[in-house]
């Protein structure tokens, strides 16, 4: 479904935009998403909405068929990129799962905050977003995709998370269009 509402109090999370997350090949350029990331964390800032950034600095333990060979990340890997321009007010998580959700506390500080609905952004689309939307879609939030706002490193999983996993867990919309829903409610 295509976006037509947000809660009165809702969060952003943006998923693994860091240095060693963002250096990686992806479907769609890198720099475009991260714009977007940038233009829907200024919203919510101005807003006063709460601003999640999760980094991941760690993996799930277990046995995948796919190798998994790097247990530890070089130095400045889970660094949080710079252009998201952290602000003393934003919600910082870091996970060792894909999702944000599991072992972090994000699901309580986030119900204690009175938040009912999230927007979530980043990398990559079919693991961390998708794993942490699960999650969300779980525990009762109301999910809101900012498609443009996020990307893959497969173009095939990437299009089935937007296609057809998030629209049944929530809606999806642009960046510009969640813009204009904030702005509206003011």
């Amino acid at each position: 479904m295509t976006v037509t509402t947000l809660d009165p109090k809702t969060a952003l999370i943006i998923i693994d935009l860091q240095k060693g997350i963002v250096a990686l090949p992806s479907v769609h350029p890198m720099d475009g998403v991260v714009k977007q990331v940038i233009a829907l964390a200024s919203a919510f800032r101005q807003r006063s909405l709460p601003v999640v950034i999760v980094n991941v600095a760690g993996l799930a333990p277990g046995r995948t068929e796919q190798s998994r060979s790097h247990r530890e990340f070089p130095p400045g890997w889970i660094d949080l990129i710079p252009e998201l321009n952290q602000q003393p007010q934003d919600l910082v998580v870091t996970k060792r799962t894909p999702g944000a959700f599991t072992n972090t506390g994000l699901g309580e500080h986030l119900t204690a905050s009175g938040v009912t609905q999230v927007v979530i952004v980043g990398v990559a689309t079919s693991n961390g977003v998708e794993a942490t939307a699960r999650q969300a879609y779980e525990l009762g939030f109301n999910i809101t995709f900012a498609t443009d706002a996020m990307t893959d490193r497969n173009a095939e999983a990437h299009h089935n998370s937007i296609t057809r996993i998030f629209p049944r867990i929530g809606e999806t919309g642009t960046t510009q269009e969640i813009i204009d829903l904030l702005e509206w409610r003011v």
